[in-house]
């Protein structure tokens, strides 16, 4: 004989096909979830209201269990603590009245309804699903940690294969789509090192790749960190597209006395490999703009070809330097005032005045070097080939960080 459901401890059950009703419309509530991420969460509810207890410990590690599900599909928490609220307010509906009675034992259809008891069962109903939505939220945001860090871990990895070259290039070529880089278009990289060492996750990175959005290039850049420099890589289809991605990073960098950045820019192009070429020319042109004290805090390769060139050969250079200047050392005051001084008499076309004017000198002590520097050098300023020469090795000079690093 069937269990009498009016008798203590047998509570009526809704047929499957009222649960799976519930399921199904809790599901359309939360934009078309699948009701099987619900798993027995609605029997579970009616049992522990009928029951007047909580949620057994068991249970809620299901809900923990399908919460880091969840998360592994994509599903938004909003969505998913919607699909489990609206269940339970919709299993509402359908649990039956509980009568006056005191022995335990349920109403009848036209027995009277107790309200305390009806509050108790609304009690019971809602921190069961307190519960089973705590267990539910804590499991996906468990599993949203470790899929972020999984996917860090990946992006850092990726970064460093990009930068520094991989044998796996259909992989890495593969893996460049995921983060929004075509590698067979043209790209370009930048370089920027500030006082104060970059690192992931800063809202400047974040606030650089929103501002890089919707550039002339024709992708998404990455924008990421390495060795304490942010490095951008992007898309450079051509100069254009390159003054674009510079102007929006000056923008957000702001001036460069604030935080004392300062970027290199290396040449663009197509293919992975072209990416490692443009990053370490980057970085040697932020080198030389240091040695430099290039004015502008953005140093293109493009500018800085001729010093390039000088130090592709670093021991010629350093001839170079050494027979033309070498002279220079024993002078009073050291080599600085006779390197500015050529510096700023071919900046200024070879006008003594007009060099004496930078120089804040006068005209007769800017010839008086002149002068002084074609005696110790051999190499005479007013001289097309001796300037030149002395112009050569000037630039080879201050790229090399002569004569203080003579190495």
């Amino acid at each position: 004989m069937p269990p009498d459901p009016r008798q203590p401890g047998h509570a009526p059950t809704p047929p499957p096909p009222v649960l799976a009703a519930v399921a199904e419309a809790a599901a359309r509530d939360a934009g078309g979830l699948d009701p099987d991420l619900l798993g027995d969460f609605l029997d579970a509810v009616w049992t522990a209201v009928l029951a007047r207890r909580r949620l057994p410990a068991h249970r809620t590690a299901r809900y923990r269990a399908l919460g880091e599900r969840a998360a592994g599909n994509g599903v938004a928490l909003r969505a998913l603590l919607d699909l489990y609220l609206s269940a339970a307010w919709r299993l509402w509906r359908l649990l039956p009245p509980v009568a006056a009675a005191t022995d335990g034992t349920r109403a009848t259809d036209g027995a009277p309804v107790d309200a305390g008891a009806v509050v108790d069962a609304g009690e019971v109903l809602l921190r069961a699903s307190d519960d089973a939505v705590a267990a539910l939220t804590e499991g996906y945001q468990l599993a949203r940690r470790q899929l972020v860090r999984r996917e860090e871990s990946a992006r850092r990895e990726f970064v460093d294969d990009l930068l520094t070259g991989s044998s796996d290039l259909p992989g890495l070529l593969h893996r460049a789509q995921r983060y929004g880089l075509d590698l067979a278009a043209p790209h370009a990289v930048t370089v920027v090192r500030a006082g104060t060492p970059y690192t992931e996750g800063s809202t400047l990175l974040a606030g650089l790749e929103r501002r890089l959005q919707g550039s002339a290039a024709d992708a998404d850049p990455l924008v990421a960190t390495k060795d304490g420099a942010l490095v951008v890589v992007f898309a450079a289809p051509d100069r254009d597209a390159v003054r674009d991605v510079l102007d929006r990073v000056r923008t957000v960098l702001g001036p460069p006395a604030t935080t004392g950045w300062r970027a290199g820019v290396g040449r663009p192009g197509a293919g992975a490999g072209a990416v490692v070429q443009s990053y370490e020319q980057a970085r040697r042109a932020l080198d030389l703009a240091h040695r430099l004290d290039w004015s502008d805090p953005v140093a293109d390769t493009a500018d800085l070809v001729v010093h390039d060139v000088l130090l592709r050969d670093r021991t010629a250079a350093r001839d170079l330097v050494r027979t033309l200047l070498d002279p220079l050392r024993d002078v009073r005051g050291g080599p600085e005032p006779y390197l500015a001084t050529v510096e700023a008499y071919l900046a200024a076309g070879g006008n003594a005045t007009e060099t004496a004017r930078r120089l804040h000198l006068s005209v007769r002590a800017v010839t008086y070097r002149l002068s002084r520097l074609r005696d110790l050098t051999g190499a005479d300023p007013a001289d097309a080939s001796g300037r030149f020469a002395l112009q050569a090795a000037v630039l080879a000079a201050r790229a090399l960080g002569w004569p203080d690093d003579d190495t």
